[in-house]
């Protein structure tokens, strides 16, 4: 296996991001499309629409996506590449599972199944110039992937006849048998009376008798290669006569450096052994090599990419190499560690003037990684945000792009759309990530994520701290932060210990340097989980010596929504609560003080913008030579996103009145507004920037909270403010 040790491959990564500025070229995301732009005025936005699979006209000016949810085909305007546009929706009449470009048409499949031991479905032929459907071919099973042949004489169409996954615990071995159709094209319209089916049936070794035909690719000289997911096998077959040239196993993988248990917490000194590579995507590197991407189904999924030739010899082997860089970019859904991590499901390949680029999508840490084809062993590149769960990638090197399609809609949660998404290559250093981890003393990848706090180190200029949220409720974290590189580096992490274990009951959402080595952590308490509202000092080494709980007098009032920052000013403490609380007027929200010296505890009201949707909170409050400064948010995402804002109240205003009596209102000073900083990166607005702070040079720094890379994009934006 050719996997590389991660410390090798992190400090290449690290050093690449050190160097980027002398990078000569690299892809950056320059615009965002949410698919439900492509609903017309008199239809409802609000339902779920998705980007899955997508193509692109010969002359890369228009984009194409199949959208399940609504059973029709999307549009996107992309002349301006930078400004995508609606272009209009068909309806398919079933759902659309897959499309492919030729000679000014959209070849669709088109799954109309009853049942799983009924499947149905056809190709129809759209035309790019006015939309509507100029033929179609019933193909005698459910379609999945489609492709086109490069001289556009054939298209191929892999049906899956998928497998009902809650029958027999979802083993493969259920029929009918999917297959391999292969029919002949004139001017893109294909020739229903020339359709040619393939059997597949008799090659696998796993399931033999039923195989799952999941993706297909052609090459130059119009060789079909077959993906059969859930068999673990590939097929290479000759279009003009549909005879079968090689099938092999896709074989098993040992991996090790990564994190095989939901449990909280980042833990990548786990492995595995014998895990079956069960492909999804496949695309030819040339006409003797193809890559897949092996995200797994039924007990498989390798968690990387692997380049066979096609007569079998596997000649490059990623391992847990893409994984790596993806913990180290802080988007590990460690929610998936029990199953198949990351799970690279989509690839693309993309020769950009004399350089072939591999295009590896992870569907579940939402980011693409970026390989240079060098013959050999691919080179990485870089780190490409895509928004949630990237399904396929269309290169369009003649222009010198690249578009995802991200299938995720969290529309019913109030969450962000699914999205096509634009990158370009350019004479540029990588605009992504802004936050990078370096490896542990002993080379292992340092997991991190779901940021909810910064600090500043106190006479160090650019040396900052941050502490995660819940989400790893196993592993309460102080990271330092250097943020005198870019992009900045997480250089060391401290697990918070109470009697030298992790700390349990915590849910971090502020941090404080104490001045003399230790910290001041905020943790947000809810009473309906026996989390309480603390406050907690810890040591140099993060063991917990000393716990401040919120006094009767402000907890007879609380509601879940608790602490969300903390900093200290002399011997006082403090803390901004998030949210209003029972005993506050509408539209305030306390800023509580606690008196280190005599024990006493105070607050005062600070106003909070009223929200037109959803609702208006705090983030963080930190100290500056002129006052503090507070991160005021809504808790929208993009484009209803509104609020996401820096205020500063002066200091001579910050004079506490007792608990339980009538606290003073301060007023604030609007510093900055954070949406231009959450649209630089082209994306959409993320919802939760949680963290701010000034280093000791003056400086201001923010991040966002990721959360976990749970329904989220698991982009960190490390904003950078200068001096205020």
């Amino acid at each position: 296996m050719s996997e590389r040790p991660f410390r090798r491959a992190a400090l290449a990564l690290l050093l690449a991001a050190a160097a980027s500025t002398a990078q000569a070229q690299s892809f950056n995301r320059i615009a965002s499309f949410p698919t439900a732009h492509n609903f017309s005025a008199d239809q409802d936005a609000a339902q779920e629409t998705s980007a899955e699979i997508i193509a692109a006209s010969a002359d890369g000016q228009m984009l194409i996506y199949s959208d399940s949810p609504r059973g029709g085909l999307g549009f996107v305007d992309i002349r301006d590449a930078a400004q995508p546009q609606a272009a209009g929706f068909v309806d398919m009449g079933g759902e659309p599972t897959s499309v492919a470009t030729a000679a000014g048409m959209v070849l669709a499949g088109v799954n109309t199944s009853s049942s799983y031991t009924a499947p149905s479905g056809f190709l129809a032929a759209v035309s790019l110039q006015d939309q509507t459907e100029k033929a179609r071919c019933d193909l005698g099973g459910q379609p999945d992937s489609v492709a086109v042949s490069r001289d556009g004489r054939f298209a191929a169409v892999a049906i899956e006849n998928e497998r009902d996954e809650e029958l027999g615990d979802g083993a493969p071995g259920q029929l009918p048998a999917g297959f391999l159709v292969i029919l002949p094209l004139q001017g893109g319209i294909p020739q229903c009376d020339g359709l040619r089916r393939v059997e597949l049936t008799g090659l696998a070794e796993v399931a033999g008798e039923d195989p799952e035909p999941e993706f297909v690719d052609f090459n130059e000289r119009n060789e079909i290669v077959v993906t059969l997911q859930e068999n673990n096998h590939l097929v290479v077959v000759a279009a003009e006569s549909g005879k079968i040239l090689h099938h092999f196993s896709a074989g098993r993988v040992d991996l090790a450096g990564i994190d095989i248990e939901k449990d909280g917490r980042l833990d990548f000194s786990g492995s595995l052994s014998g895990v079956a590579r069960e492909p999804d995507a496949v695309k030819w590197l040339d006409d003797e090599r193809f890559v897949i991407a092996n995200e797994g189904d039924y007990q498989g999924g390798s968690r990387g990419f692997t380049i066979f030739h096609k007569d079998g010899r596997m000649l490059f082997e990623s391992g847990a190499d893409l994984e790596q860089r993806i913990v180290a970019a802080g988007h590990y859904p460690e929610k998936r560690s029990g199953k198949k991590g990351a799970e690279p499901e989509g690839v693309a390949v993309g020769v950009f003037g004399e350089q072939r680029y591999i295009f590896v999508l992870s569907e579940r840490a939402s980011v693409i990684g970026v390989y240079r084809d060098t013959g050999a062993a691919p080179e990485f590149v870089q780190l490409l945000p895509s928004g949630i769960a990237p399904e396929s990638a269309v290169a369009i090197a003649s222009r010198g792009l690249l578009a995802s399609a991200n299938e995720k809609d969290l529309i019913e949660d109030g969450g962000a759309r699914a999205h096509v998404m634009l990158y370009r290559l350019q004479e540029a250093a990588p605009a992504y990530p802004q936050l990078l981890a370096e490896p542990d003393t002993k080379g292992m990848p340092v997991g991190w994520g779901a940021l909810s706090g910064l600090a500043a180190a106190p006479g160090k200029p650019g040396q900052l701290y941050a502490v995660n949220d819940s989400f790893y409720s196993q592993q309460p974290t102080i990271f330092s932060i250097d943020a005198n590189s870019t992009p900045a580096r997480i250089t060391a992490s401290t697990l918070v210990t109470r009697d030298g274990k992790a700390a349990q009951k915590l849910d971090l959402e502020g941090i404080v340097a104490d001045g003399r080595g230790g910290f001041w952590l905020a943790s947000e308490g809810r009473a309906d989980k026996n989390i309480p509202h603390a406050v907690y000092h810890t040591d140099a080494q993060g063991e917990i010596d000393r716990t401040l709980s919120f006094p009767p007098e402000l907890l007879q009032h609380e509601t879940r929504f608790g602490a969300e920052g903390i900093t200290l000013i002399g011997d006082t403490l403090w803390i901004a609560l998030q949210r209003s609380w029972k005993d506050d007027p509408k539209n305030t929200v306390k800023l509580v003080s606690h008196d280190l010296t005599t024990g006493q505890w105070g607050a005062v009201r600070y106003p909070i913008e009223a929200a037109t949707r959803g609702w208006v909170g705090l983030s963080e409050i930190s100290l500056g030579a002129d006052g503090v400064y507070i991160i005021e948010r809504d808790n929208q995402i993009g484009e209803q996103a509104v609020i996401k804002r820096l205020y500063r109240v002066a200091l001579d205003e910050l004079k506490p009145a007792p608990l339980g009596t009538e606290l003073p209102l301060v007023s604030k000073q609007l510093v900055r507004d954070f949406i231009p900083d959450l649209k630089a990166l082209n994306g959409f607005i993320v919802d939760k920037i949680e963290g701010f702070t000034l280093d000791a040079a003056g400086n201001g720094f923010a991040v966002t909270d990721n959360d976990g890379v749970d329904d989220s994009s698991g982009e960190t934006y490390f904003i950078r403010t200068g001096k205020l």
